[in-house]
């Protein structure tokens, strides 16, 4: 598989690394100063893997669109003009996979929560709370990742109207994720804890390999999904 980076900061070295440890290949790497040379490049690649700035994000989906290309974002700070993105999407007939964390693990935790959070919905003693801690130079806060640990929680437990998320930005940490459920008389912690951005650039890799040959907007937890759901029968 020949992969376009596009954006090439520490994430998209990274994707590289992984792609090239599975066999692919590295079509064109592309910054927001070389689209005009490299545009050939990017266009003789069989799939783009996107890690820019929340500025570029949604141009480099419409561009990938534009040139029938298929597309994995990891870009956050975009959500916003989700539906500008699924409607070219899927008018363009391409496959694209979002997700604000691409780590097999975070993606693995929110199915966790979502379980626990649907066993604790009887259990109206139980009040839950999160807290996430990433590096300072972070945009957003709370997390994209955070926010999808809140939604899943609050499907789940219907009782709760908004998880509270608490977030510390310090340092060079990766990404640490804490959910609290919590009662008079004890406390239910689940925590994921990444220790190297090596994880999300190796999910990044996998979403491009199954995104293949698909059409549609998805998330990365529906090929987490596909993938449990494959191992389990």
């Amino acid at each position: 598989m020949k992969i376009a980076l596009i954006g090439y900061g520490k994430m998209g070295q990274m994707v590289e690394k992984a792609a090239l440890e599975r066999g692919h290949s590295i079509a064109a790497r592309i910054s927001a100063s070389s689209w005009n040379a490299d545009a050939d490049a990017a266009q003789k690649a069989d799939i783009w893997i996107e890690f820019s700035n929340p500025h570029s994000a949604v141009e480099n989906i419409i561009k990938a669109a534009q040139m029938k290309k298929p597309i994995v974002v990891g870009t956050t700070g975009w959500y916003d003009q989700l539906g500008i993105v699924q409607s070219t999407v899927e008018q363009q007939q391409i496959g694209a996979v979002y997700s604000p964390n691409y780590s097999i693990g975070i993606n693995l935790y929110v199915e966790i929560a979502s379980q626990v959070s649907s066993l604790l919905e009887g259990f109206p003693e139980y009040d839950v709370a999160g807290i996430e801690y990433h590096h300072n130079k972070k945009q957003d806060a709370p997390s994209g990742t955070a926010l999808a640990i809140a939604a899943a929680v609050e499907k789940n437990m219907k009782r709760i109207d908004k998880v509270s998320f608490s977030s510390v930005r310090c340092g060079s940490i990766p990404g640490t994720h804490t959910l609290l459920f919590d009662s008079p008389c004890d406390t239910i912690s689940i925590t994921h804890e990444a220790r190297s951005r090596e994880g999300f650039a190796a999910g990044a890799v996998l979403a491009a390999e199954w995104v293949q040959g698909k059409t549609g907007l998805y998330t990365f937890g529906e090929c987490i999904q596909e993938y449990i759901y494959r191992r389990s029968t």
